[in-house]
């Protein structure tokens, strides 16, 4: 039985499937709806959606679009590379990163409008379900949450053309438009459909929309460096740059030189396995340079640590519980963990790899005089002797 709403906010890209949700909400919950756009660098145009909110009857103080480029890598992908961020060995999470943040602002919008309902676009079948409505149910459980996949009988892309058609909703016909189902913010684009759903066919080189082909990068290395601050990238070859600027300015050089592409199968959270493939560019340096900076600036214990905890800080994320308390436990010991990583990384950008040539800092830890080569005065190598025989003691004595 559904549940009265007056007033919706719906989480609104302006294509065909929110368009369709904007419209079935009007017509099954006769509700008013309020559409929300957030910009977190997507890399498409967002007022449009704008144009066609006001083509579906919505009043133009209902139509939020956002520009939340900065706050989605300043608060959100920020601190997640600051643990070294990775999903099952490969996956740098730029969808699942994303979504708390929309979740957090229409949750904000409700209140602001005073509506009483929220909605998005997410299938049954997938995580983004999960972690849009954890993330509503976190900032507010009185709100009613309307998943229109799960109640509707539109399970079809040519049921969807047919609905769109009958109720004068505008289709894109891009020409060279994807036929791939996509997902793109400033940290990363994702493919998944079509042959993608035989793991084992390789995609067609079309497919990649950000990457050069490693193939077709620049036959020339080319050398960059990333200041650090307390963990967070905060200069590119010198130059200060926000947190938005920085990732934008890294995409584009692994895009130039065929960094950040992944080919993966991946345990969703509600169950089955998924294919997907990912261009992440800046992310990928990202994550070679914080791990490069952490090793001369960390202790060995504090960064073993901060190894173990990350699998755990990884699968919160995935899952969408973003904004539970063990999340924000595990965020406090990792940010404590990078006041002293600070300094300069040196990496060199070719064919697809992003090789570390150089890292220094002035809380660095390592210590020429302790682990030379040649003739110090400062290591006593006869001590080792003893600290070996107590490391193996517990085996001497079982074979007594």
């Amino acid at each position: 039985m559904k549940k009265e709403v007056k007033k919706v906010v719906l989480a609104y890209s302006g294509g065909l499937d929110t368009s369709i949700i904007l419209k079935w909400l009007q017509d099954e919950y006769s509700c008013e709806v309020v559409t929300f756009t957030a910009d977190i660098g997507q890399g498409e145009e967002v007022e449009p959606a704008r144009k066609k909110a006001l083509a579906l009857g919505i009043k133009p103080e209902n139509i939020f679009i956002e520009d939340l480029r900065e706050e989605f890598v300043k608060d959100y992908v920020f601190p997640m590379f600051r643990a070294n961020t990775i999903y099952e060995g490969e996956y740098l999470l730029g969808t699942s990163i994303a979504r708390p943040l929309i979740a957090k602002r229409q949750v904000e919008i409700a209140k602001l409008v005073g509506a009483d309902g929220v909605s998005h676009g997410a299938t049954g079948k997938g995580n983004d379900q999960v972690r849009f409505e954890v993330g509503y149910l976190s900032q507010n459980p009185n709100l009613t949450i309307i998943a229109p996949w799960r109640e509707w009988d539109l399970n079809s892309r040519e049921k969807l053309l047919t609905y769109a058609k009958k109720h004068g909703i505008e289709i894109d016909q891009q020409k060279g438009k994807s036929p791939y189902s996509m997902d793109a913010n400033l940290l990363h684009i994702s493919y998944e459909g079509l042959i993608l759903e035989d793991p084992n066919k390789e995609p067609e080189e079309s497919m990649w929309r950000w990457t050069t082909s490693p193939e077709d990068a620049p036959n020339e290395p080319e050398y960059i460096e990333i200041g650090y601050e307390c963990g967070d990238p905060i200069s590119l070859n010198g130059k200060t740059l926000s947190p938005a600027s920085m990732l934008e300015s890294l995409n584009a050089l692994g895009n130039r030189h065929g960094v950040g592409r992944i080919d993966i199968v991946e345990n969703r959270f509600v169950g089955m396995k998924a294919r997907g493939c990912y261009e992440t560019p800046g992310g990928t340096i990202m994550l070679k340079a914080h791990r490069a900076i952490e090793s001369i600036t960390l202790d060995r214990e504090a960064m073993h640590l901060k190894d173990e905890f990350m699998p755990k800080y990884a699968k919160l994320i995935y899952n969408g519980f973003w904004f539970s308390p063990e999340r924000e436990m595990l965020q406090a010991a990792i940010d404590k963990s990078q006041e002293s990583v600070n300094g300069v990384v040196r990496l060199k950008l070719y064919k697809g790899n992003v090789m570390v040539v150089g890292r220094a800092s002035d809380d660095s830890l390592f210590d020429e005089a302790f682990c030379t080569f040649e003739e110090d005065e400062v290591y006593n190598q006869k001590d080792a002797e003893g600290f070996i025989k107590l490391n193996a003691l517990r085996f001497i004595i079982k074979k007594r």
